[in-house]
């Protein structure tokens, strides 16, 4: 049965293209062994940061409905992120950047459902539900913070990538899924790891959506907050990472007041960071993007922003000072001397927007074999078409159904019948049909008759170019297909008995804080089938030992301390935990 999520006003609006990535929680997939990592990871977590989290964690917490015993229900949490103006949603694993961010900015946090194996329990690369349910949301309930992460999606999903992020996203994402499954061999991780590294090392210009990863990573990820002297975590990673939270804390983590800076400074994933940006406290945070907002095309537009759409090679936008908007797969520019966009190209399915909302009649149907123009002004006369009153435009023979030839500083000429025009809401004209239409540049015919109506674009200049399309529903995006799919192991009939063997330890817990004589009988027994066929597990010993306090448990995990140092400290951190508890409640 799959457990579907509880939906609200914001799941309700988002666009299509984003509902494609959701998936239901399936809870009953959850293994007893799953339930048992959650629980550990929590009670230390929250054991521990209660002294080096931002004060919002804690009330986080139970503001938006994550248990420290159980798992959740996405269900729950949706009911209870209402409250605060959010919602939540399941996927699979790492979803394309830009996606990511524009679910922020529809304030829904993106969990991956799944969670980490026992074996990975104190770091995963994989975003897991400890990651994203247990760090990401409790600090949204910081109305400072939970704007932030809003405002960052809205940003985010307006950067521009290139064709090596994809590379990376894909990469990255492989990794953690490998990593992450069982029965995988170790060549096999190592050749990922290795495609990871080659793409890390890969000299290439940093794409705008690499850069504000960059700031993401600093700051939603890794983030500190306070004093460099005595900072307090807010960062996801930080908050779901019993090993990272304690190791951030340390001398040896360079902390560096957070600016603008970050965004340069690169991350590996796959290690613990060497240093982490504190920032004074979360409005400054706001400033920061607004710094680097400020840097990317969609505010500055020009033959850089443009020029970054055609690097990309994938679905864009670019905004004309008329304020027509222009979204496809754009190709081509001609530039002046300058440095001017005095023409541009798209090829395949385009479509016009004004506002956002896609001009009637001007959709991808009529636009299906590309787009072009030229921009600029009027050779002679220093005008732009956008800038003509009524009387400049009847003196230049701008009347709708006349034949007419006029010629750009570039040396652009258009020739053909002025059909009609489409004006803005200042009464600009910012579209020009023509039929019979020919337009040239110096040898070079840019268009025919032959190629049907010619629509040309109005406007001095591009004023701005981001990512994605300006109205979602102008282009059918319900088409994304990862390269690679979360690998789901069916269970041994041994692994099938040790989590039998876990759900008996937890229901007996569950039903009385003080175990009954038979209760604690059966214990004793499934500590004997645990320690003799189970010996690599050193997770149900500590649960049995948090309800018996037994020497020869006790015993047990300080041999299984000898035998597996790699896990030692866990089990110290197990037993202090259980000692400290015990000691509070006498």
């Amino acid at each position: 049965m799959e457990v579907q999520i509880e939906t609200n006003e914001l799941l309700d609006r988002l666009p299509p293209h984003l509902k494609q990535y959701i998936k239901p929680q399936n809870y009953e997939q959850y293994t007893p062994i799953n339930q048992a990592v959650w629980r550990y990871v929590m009670r230390k977590n929250v054991d521990y940061l209660s002294k080096v989290a931002h004060e919002s964690y804690l009330e986080g917490l139970k503001k938006t409905g994550i248990s420290i015993d159980t798992i959740p229900s996405m269900y729950g949490m949706n009911r209870i992120l209402k409250e605060i103006g959010w919602a939540a949603v399941a996927v699979d694993g790492f979803i394309p950047p830009n996606a990511f961010m524009e679910f922020q900015a529809y304030k829904v946090l993106v969990i991956a459902s799944d969670i980490r194996q026992l074996e990975n329990i104190e770091y995963t690369p994989a975003p897991d539900i400890i990651h994203e349910g247990a760090g990401h949301a409790p600090i949204i309930a910081s109305p400072d913070y939970a704007e932030y992460l809003r405002r960052f999606g809205e940003v985010g999903a307006k950067a521009i990538s290139s064709a090596h992020d994809i590379d990376m996203y894909e990469a990255v994402r492989e990794l953690s899924i490998l990593k992450e499954a069982e029965g995988i061999s170790e060549e096999k991780i190592k050749e990922a790891e290795q495609r990871v590294e080659d793409l890390q090392n890969k000299d290439v210009p940093p794409s705008e959506i690499s850069l504000i990863r960059n700031l993401h990573w600093w700051t939603v990820e890794y983030g500190l907050v306070g004093t460099v002297e005595t900072p307090k975590i807010y960062g996801a990673g930080l908050l779901s990472s019993i090993g990272e939270s304690a190791w951030c804390m340390k001398e040896e983590v360079k902390k560096i007041p957070y600016s603008i800076a970050a965004a340069y400074q690169d991350f590996d994933i796959t290690k613990p960071q060497p240093q982490l940006y504190v920032t004074p406290d979360f409005a400054y945070l706001q400033e920061v993007l607004e710094e680097f907002a400020n840097t990317m095309a969609v505010r500055k537009g020009g033959w850089r922003g443009l020029q970054k759409l055609i690097d990309s090679k994938q679905l864009g936008t670019v905004e004309i000072s008329t304020g027509l908007q222009v979204s496809g797969l754009f190709t081509r520019m001609i530039k002046n001397e300058d440095n001017e966009i005095v023409y541009f190209e798209t090829e395949g399915e385009t479509a016009l927007s004004y506002r956002e909302k896609e001009m009637i009649g001007h959709g991808v149907s009529r636009h299906k074999n590309g787009f072009r123009s030229p921009l600029g002004k009027l050779k002679g006369i220093n005008l732009a078409i956008e800038n003509m009153g009524p009387r400049d435009l009847q003196a230049y023979n701008f009347y709708d159904g006349k034949q007419i030839a006029f010629e750009f500083e570039s040396g652009i000429t258009v020739e053909g019948l002025n059909v009609t025009g489409i004006r803005n809401l200042r009464g600009e004209l910012m579209l020009i049909q023509f039929t019979n239409c020919t337009v040239t540049y110096k040898d070079e015919v840019l268009f025919t008759p032959e190629m049907g109506d010619f629509d040309m674009a109005v406007g001095k200049e591009i004023v701005s170019a981001f990512a994605g399309i300006a109205d979602y529903l102008s282009f059918d995006l319900v088409t994304h297909k990862s390269t690679s799919e979360t690998i789901r192991v069916a269970l041994t009939e041994e692994e099938k008995e040790l989590n039998s063997l876990y759900k008996e330890v937890r229901d007996i817990r569950d039903a009385s804080a003080t175990p009954s004589e038979e209760a604690l009988n059966r214990l004793d027994t499934i500590f004997t089938i645990a320690s003799e066929k189970y010996s690599n597990d050193w997770l149900l010993p500590l649960e049995i030992f948090e309800l018996t306090k037994t020497d020869k448990v006790l015993s047990y995990l300080s041999e299984v301390q000898q035998k597996r140092p790699k896990v030692a400290h866990l089990i110290e951190g197990g037993l202090a935990l259980l000692e400290k508890q015990t000691i509070e409640t006498n």
